[in-house]
């Protein structure tokens, strides 16, 4: 599909999320696979119970010693020449900027900024508010994640401009995420108002083309593989078993959505390079 990074939902070793096992000690193969398809690796760092500027800290620390070194662990080219990781934190409003703070700037009691362990933090965006905590907390740029358009502030793509000449005039990364479509109520039966349908690879078009109207450095895509809330782009075939349809993509090619992505990917390449121009 034409993706250079893979990112990676990530907990701390001995948690999970309520629904599957920990999985920290899947990483190294995780990496050592990437690196045969040169695709690199980024870390998504989830909301576990009792996560603040602390626990990030330390697990900043741990994600770097122990992968850093790894050919696949994705480092970005920042506007000064460094090579730094770059770090995704979900639902990071649930921390105070104060308390991300001590973390994320020059002079925070903890901080990780010109420190080995310095890197690019991307807080994510849901209400318009978040913006100025963003800018407050530190981080160095935003994300959108969610997949349906309108559900919240920062994943409706009709404020993806406004977003991103507040980041530009603040010196942040906006990173707009997109989606092949999104019905998630075979586990949220309540949320059939969030259902997006895909139109046949329309709706992530448009997705995309949203995206690249304002000039990101980076597009994130929600989801190559979470089939429970119909945001997979991976290779599908009909499939239903006792209590669930999964969704195809007939009548077309089980791959559409890879090689739609790879297109997109492409065409994103050579806009790049235009604009750098």
């Amino acid at each position: 599909a034409a993706l250079g990074v893979l990112v990676l939902s990530w907990y701390p070793p001995g948690l999970a999320d309520d629904n599957g096992e920990p999985s920290d000690s899947l990483v190294p193969s995780i990496l050592d696979t990437a690196q045969r398809y040169a695709i690199k690796v980024a870390f998504h760092i989830q909301p576990y119970k009792g996560r603040d500027d602390h626990t990030v800290h330390e697990n900043i620390k741990y994600i770097m010693d122990k992968y850093g070194s790894h050919a696949a662990f994705y480092k970005y080219k920042t506007s000064t020449g460094k090579s730094l990781p770059l770090f995704y934190i979900y639902d990071s409003y649930l921390t105070p900027a104060e308390s991300w703070a001590n973390l994320l700037t020059p002079s925070g009691s903890h901080s990780l900024r010109n420190t080995a362990y310095d890197a690019v933090f991307i807080a994510l965006l849901v209400e318009e508010g978040h913006k100025h905590d963003i800018l407050s907390a530190g981080y160095d740029g935003m994300y959108t994640y969610f997949a349906s358009n309108g559900f919240s502030f920062g994943s409706s793509h009709q404020n993806w401009k406004a977003i991103k000449t507040f980041c530009d005039s603040n010196n942040l990364m906006f990173i707009p995420s997109v989606g092949p479509g999104y019905i998630d109520t075979s586990i949220r039966p309540w949320n059939n108002h969030n259902t997006r349908n895909r139109v046949n690879g329309k709706y992530y078009e448009t997705a995309l083309q949203a995206a690249l109207t304002v000039r990101p450095e980076i597009v994130s895509i929600t989801s190559f593989n979470e089939w429970h809330e119909g945001t997979q782009i991976e290779k599908a075939v009909p499939k239903k078993t006792l209590t669930r349809l999964y969704l195809d993509y007939l009548p077309h090619q089980p791959s559409m959505y890879l090689e739609l992505t790879r297109r997109w990917a492409e065409h994103f390449s050579k806009e790049k390079e235009q604009w750098l121009m």
